[in-house]
């Protein structure tokens, strides 16, 4: 008889949570953001509780608007993983980086070299958002339309991968009799010359620990971003409120990895944001959300999802639907946010949601919201696993530590005592803990 299929779960890394009023009931929020101590403590807390990795979004180095409102992402992904690298043993380390912006030769040195100091834990989660801060910090004027944007990250992975391929483990011989360090006869210096990017020569590290590349991750939802991740990535981030779009994504995503890149499936992970709420009992975990949200500025947040929905914030009642007529739903310009879009509508009027109810469920988590206790909340995440919804979550904490502390110690023992959760780690490396150890490189 198989197995039951394992649920991979990792953690999106913020210093307060992801509520947007998390910060209001944690002390000294001022010093949040940078405080090296608190990363640490939720980097031991996830590990102790045999998580498989640690996903660090980030702005780039610019302000956005929600810095203005709450503790932001303020620290360097890698300079940050790298720290935490040397406080935990087998938690994986995902540094958000963009695939558009920079150097390719500078992405693949940090990412290779985060991997050697965590000893095979790290992963680059490749993205091509072009937010308007993201834009203005790095000195451009216009975002790239669609296709010109996954043609410059097509080129910008191309030069990572290759780079990483370019000294071998094998090619480092330590010779004392011939006096040779590295044998050139063994390298594979690159050459590449694109339309966005150029390289030429041999990067100065080796791919990865072990010999092995590190993880690449990838998010989107578009055609062009599915089949950009299905080349690149081992495992896709996503973003699904209702588990019909979920079961949809996953055929497509699995179905392209098989019948476009020859990959076997089954290594391709999906991953969606799931951002759960715990309680002891079902009114507890219901009080609980009730208590951050009562600390929340309405106004604010309706200001933002005016934002994603395209509409003037005028328009917006928070005690009626959404005004579903106003809304547009074409713009050929920015998919991704036209689906995320399309999503939210969706789901409001499936569940007939008032735009309150639509703050509280979508732009204040972001990601699906599951409110209960252990045993309920287990019930969702393994029901969309067994029905090829996903294969693991993305977790988004409502609040550090203590919402950190009810997934370790409720919600991850129920799942063990299913028999769908590790015991114990694997492996000491990323790979190894997700199962894709075995994986040819892409």
């Amino acid at each position: 008889m198989s197995q039951p299929k394992q649920v991979r779960l990792a953690i999106n890394l913020l210093a307060t949570g992801r509520h947007n009023a998390s910060w209001k009931t944690l002390p000294d929020p001022e010093t949040l953001s940078t405080d090296i101590d608190v990363f640490i403590e939720i980097a031991k807390t996830a590990e102790r509780g045999l998580i498989d990795g640690i996903f660090l979004a980030d702005n780039h180095g610019g302000l956005n608007e929600e810095a203005y409102k709450r503790p932001f992402r303020a620290l360097d992904p890698s300079v940050l993983l790298a720290a935490l690298a040397t406080h935990t043993r087998h938690i994986g380390l995902v540094s958000t980086i963009p695939a558009l912006y920079g150097n390719p030769a500078t992405v693949a040195r940090q990412i290779a070299s985060l991997d050697h100091v965590s000893k095979g834990r790290a992963a680059w989660n490749i993205i091509t958002s072009q937010n308007d801060h993201t834009l203005r910090i790095f000195g451009l004027d216009e975002a790239l339309p669609q296709e010109a944007k996954y043609d410059r990250a097509e080129e910008f992975v191309s030069i990572v991968t290759q780079l990483w391929d370019s000294l071998p483990a094998a090619a480092v011989v330590a010779d004392k009799e011939r006096t040779v360090y590295i044998d050139r006869d063994k390298l594979r210096p690159i050459d590449f010359q694109g339309e966005h990017f150029r390289a030429a020569g041999t990067l100065g590290v080796t791919a990865g620990y072990g010999g092995r590349r590190p993880v690449l991750l990838q998010a989107g939802a578009s055609q062009l971003s599915k089949q950009f991740g299905t080349k690149w990535a081992d495992a896709l981030f996503t973003s699904h409120w209702t588990k019909p779009q979920a079961q949809q994504f996953y055929g497509d995503v699995k179905q392209l990895a098989a019948e476009k890149w020859h990959r076997d499936p089954a290594k391709l992970l999906v991953v969606p944001g799931v951002y759960p709420v715990l309680g002891s009992t079902e009114a507890e975990a219901i009080q609980r959300k009730a208590d951050l949200d009562d600390q929340l500025d309405l106004e604010h947040i309706k200001g933002s999802l005016a934002v994603t929905l395209d509409v003037d914030a005028s328009i917006l009642d928070l005690s009626q639907p959404l005004p579903y007529d106003k809304i547009p739903l074409d713009n050929p310009e920015n998919k991704t946010e036209i689906i995320r879009r399309a999503k939210l509508v969706e789901d409001a009027r499936a569940r007939n949601l008032t735009a309150k109810q639509v703050l509280l469920q979508h732009i204040t988590g972001g990601h699906r919201i599951i409110v209960g206790t252990p045993e309920q909340v287990a019930d969702d995440l393994l029901d969309w696993i067994d029905t090829d919804a996903c294969d693991g979550f993305n977790f988004n904490i409502d609040r550090y530590t203590d919402g950190l502390e009810h997934l370790v110690d409720w919600l991850v023992p129920e799942l063990q005592q299913r028999g769908r959760f590790r015991k114990e780690y694997e492996s000491t490396t990323f790979r190894g803990n997700l199962g894709i150890d075995d994986v040819d490189s892409h």
